[in-house]
């Protein structure tokens, strides 16, 4: 029987020990480590010549604050001292400054006088009277504190009735630890008696071939150590991405591979770019504190230029040069210039459109949004959006279904399709609704349609704009195969290393 070298000093150290001994016993003796000697007692045990039993121990051992008390004396002791020292009766200050017990201490060892009824506090005098005439001898808490400060560690149960029974006190009072151990045995059996009977000789191994063995040629005479190839090796857990950033940054490379440009924007918008720009009226339900995150401090911002301020303000209020009758309401610059974490990323491309007024324009947005939402395990107060919009001569709705069937294409997703609803600021709009086939359901993505006047013509945009926000965390769920949304975001570093990179 072909064995490795460990597996021969693991053999020749239990021959040696009368057939049994420990793990720890043999890593000492052959002068092996704890994983060589492990590693050769499971080949050994799988070739039949050692058993392996497991034998579990509890052992005490003192704190640092433990060994401070062995050495010093339990704070209620010394306090006992000092007032034995002051006649039995003297005030708390009096008799803490005497025994030198810092006042951290002081609450513990008035709390252990009580409780051995050494002494007690007069609390209409605020003196200490002694219980006793003389300081009693060493309570089973001291004796195994000395005990422990000489030994440092015990197994408990080596330990007689009475000091066992003051382990989980002192335990408690967080002067001793309490730890177990699983104490690993080997012993021979007889296939394995048979073996080291007839003489164990150790065989050096060598598990590199360098340079100078094979120049001197001693690489024949040395043992080659085996190495299994095949044996699962530890787990790696390289660095990546997060999931989630994995699929947002795929998203990113469809729509730069669609020509478009990406763009950015403030994540803190005053109400005039997050709503009123997009006719939004200012008494819309949206706009309330149950639906929009509202800045305290501080609580306003800047508006733009006044000559677009009057605009949208002239356009809300009766249409302006749109052909609308706007809102029909007295338009508060007050309420505009309020700051809200932006709901919608749509603040970010009109912002960029009243910049850039020459078509053709066709930009993207990957970001995060904030809605006063109540957070379950679809819903999250925080989540991405995914925002674009093209500006040029003669696009229409039809160009815009295009774009987001082909977005979704890329995604892998072929079934698109779309409904028509309704947003403030865009007319026609529709919904996109896009088919899970592993769900085997249609799910709501997100709306989608071309500004209105209302929106454009404050802005001085004279072309027609195709825009769309679609929502990504609830798609991330599926392709993530979630059924939490709460879990994008709660650093589980188990499902982090479980998941897969994407694509």
């Amino acid at each position: 029987m072909a064995l490795r070298e460990n597996e021969q000093k693991t053999l020749k150290v239990l021959g040696e020990s009368g057939g049994k001994a420990s793990v720890d016993q043999i890593v000492n003796l052959a002068g092996l480590a704890h994983a060589a000697v492990m590693r050769a007692a499971l080949s050994l045990s799988e070739k039949g010549l050692v058993k392996i039993s497991e034998e579990k121990k509890v052992y005490v051992k003192a704190t640092r604050e433990g060994e401070s008390y062995a050495n010093l004396g339990m704070p209620e002791r010394r306090l006992l001292k000092a007032l034995l020292s002051l006649g039995g009766e003297a005030s708390l200050e009096e008799t803490a400054e005497k025994a030198n017990i810092d006042k951290k201490l002081l609450p513990i060892a008035l709390g252990w006088f009580h409780r051995k009824k050494w002494a007690k506090l007069d609390k209409e005098t605020g003196k200490l009277k002694a219980l006793v005439k003389k300081a009693p001898s060493l309570g089973h808490d001291e004796r195994l504190l000395s005990v422990l400060s000489a030994r440092k560690t015990l197994e408990i149960e080596s330990l007689n009735a009475e000091l066992r029974s003051t382990v989980d006190t002192l335990k408690k009072r967080k002067l001793v630890e309490i730890e177990e151990k699983t104490i690993r045995w080997l012993e021979l059996t007889e296939a394995g008696w048979k073996l080291v009977r007839r003489g164990i000789k150790v065989v050096e191994e060598i598990s590199q071939l360098t340079p100078e063995l094979i120049v001197s040629g001693k690489w024949r005479k040395v043992k080659l150590r085996k190495f299994n190839v095949v044996a699962p090796g530890p787990p790696i857990y390289p660095g990546k991405l997060h999931p989630l950033r994995q699929l947002l940054e795929w998203v990113r490379e469809i729509f730069l591979e669609m020509g478009f440009t990406e763009i950015r924007g403030p994540i803190i918008e005053t109400a005039f770019w997050n709503f009123d720009a997009l006719f939004q009226p200012q008494d819309h339900p949206a706009r309330e504190m149950h639906d929009t995150f509202y800045l305290a401090y501080p609580e306003t911002g800047k508006l733009p230029k006044d000559i677009v301020v009057e605009k949208v303000a002239k356009t809300h209020e009766n249409g302006w040069i749109t052909g609308s009758k706007g809102w029909e309401y007295k338009w508060s610059p007050e309420i505009a210039k309020k700051l809200v974490l932006r709901t919608h990323t749509t603040a970010t491309t009109i912002r960029y459109l009243a910049e850039h007024k020459k078509p053709p324009v066709r930009v993207f947005s990957v970001d995060r949004v904030y809605r006063n939402e109540k957070l379950d395990y679809k819903r999250l107060a925080e989540f991405n959006q995914v925002e674009g919009i093209i500006m040029d001569k003669g696009v229409t709705f039809r160009d815009l279904i295009g774009t987001i069937k082909e977005f979704y294409r890329k995604l892998g997703i072929k079934k698109v399709i779309f409904w028509p609803s309704y947003f403030p600021y865009t007319e026609p709009s529709a919904q996109a609704m896009v088919y899970i086939q592993k769900l085997k359901v249609w799910m709501e993505m997100g709306g989608m349609g071309m500004f209105r006047p209302e929106v454009l013509a404050p802005m001085g945009i004279k072309y027609p704009v195709l825009a769309w926000g679609l929502g990504f965390d609830r798609l991330a769920m599926v392709m993530l195969d979630l059924n939490d949304i709460r879990l994008l975001y709660k650093n589980d570093l188990g499902w982090l290393r479980r998941t897969p990179l994407c694509r």
